[in-house]
């Protein structure tokens, strides 16, 4: 199958991240891969959608692929994006003018993970609020400041304030006493990151024991890692210093995977990263989540084949639902149908 991917910019990638595991796993099963950059979209004088891409096509580890992408050394193709048999989303943050490519791949049958059209609102920290029966902690999320000083103030273990729209821990603050003026302080470094509204949940003790990162494909949780903070950090980021672990994936971790699996699974969530604290949901990571390589580094479970595998069922599934259509039926009305069969599981 030829697979596209879409990054960010080539020059970042690195051998322990998630998409150049992906990369190399999709090469060792007989795929080929596109990786397009996010300024390498292109819609001709015909109307036709078309990349500029970095063409793999046999196996690589993942050092030759990022030494590959840094020195433009891959062989540049101009693909038709139609082409695809699936175009796989790993842009954060998240760049609108791409999102509006995927949406038009989407439309014309492309395989496009994650649905470009529910992205924005899964990737939203608000997104988590809003979901019943998932054990999560006491949340709020709002730009009102009123607000979130009324919250603080009931949580007699601290909060954490964070933007609702941003990554990698930047902008998370942890209020350990919820005095109205250290409470101010964090909503205005908070505040500096995403689109103005704030998400403020109660901490939760058991943070001192690490975070775990479950790894959500295809409808259920591959697997899972450890990440304990630095010392003097209260994020568990790796980009804040967070080293990881092996851990096992708990009775509580497979509740929240039932919880969470009829949400994930209506808004076309492939591909996803859990963040867990002491039993409770803490976030949805669906724009570019990592995990699978330090999941087989800690645990030795090989997932690489298992994202694969996963990915070949869901574009067959999307063929299957193709196929179905009426020859009348146009585009948009493919992509509605998509929805309703998937709310109908739930």
């Amino acid at each position: 199958m030829r697979i596209g991917i879409a990054i960010t910019r080539a020059s970042a990638l690195q051998p322990s991240w998630t998409t150049t595991h992906l990369i190399v796993a999709l090469l060792n099963a007989g795929h080929v891969v596109r990786v397009v950059e996010s300024w390498d979209f292109e819609v001709n004088a015909a109307g036709r959608l078309l990349a500029r891409a970095h063409a793999f096509d046999g196996p690589l580890s993942e050092v030759a692929v990022c030494a590959q992408l840094h020195a433009h050394g891959a062989k540049r193709v101009f693909v038709e994006v139609q082409k695809f048999d699936a175009l796989l989303l790993r842009i954060n943050p998240m760049d609108s003018a791409v999102l509006a490519f995927a949406q038009r791949a989407a439309l014309t049958g492309v395989c496009v993970l994650n649905d470009p059209f529910v992205l924005p609102m899964v990737s939203h920290k608000s997104f988590l609020a809003t979901l019943h029966g998932v054990p999560m902690p006491e949340t709020l999320v709002t730009r009102s400041r009123n607000a979130i000083q009324h919250f603080s103030a009931n949580c007699s273990s601290g909060v954490v304030i964070k933007p609702a729209r941003a990554s990698g821990g930047r902008g998370v603050v942890f209020v350990p006493k919820p005095h109205p003026r250290a409470v101010e302080k964090a909503m205005d470094r908070a505040a500096v990151y995403g689109d103005g509204y704030l998400v403020v949940q109660e901490y939760l003790p058991e943070a001192v024991d690490g975070e775990k990162r479950l790894l959500w494909v295809g409808g259920r949780v591959l697997g899972g890692y450890r990440r304990m903070r630095a010392p003097g950090e209260f994020r568990h980021n790796l980009k804040q210093g967070a080293r990881p672990e092996a851990c096992d994936l708990s009775d509580s971790d497979r509740a929240i995977e039932r919880a969470l699996q009829p949400y994930l699974e209506t808004a076309g969530v492939w591909f996803a990263g859990l963040d867990v604290i002491g039993g409770k949901l803490i976030e949805v990571n669906a724009l570019n989540p990592g995990g699978s390589a330090f999941i087989e580094q800690t645990s030795g479970q090989s997932v690489g084949p298992q994202i694969v595998q996963s990915l070949e069922e869901e574009i067959a599934r999307h063929q299957n639902l193709s196929r179905d259509m009426d020859e009348g039926d146009s585009p948009m009305g493919w992509v509605k149908a998509s929805k309703r069969i998937a709310s109908d599981n739930v």
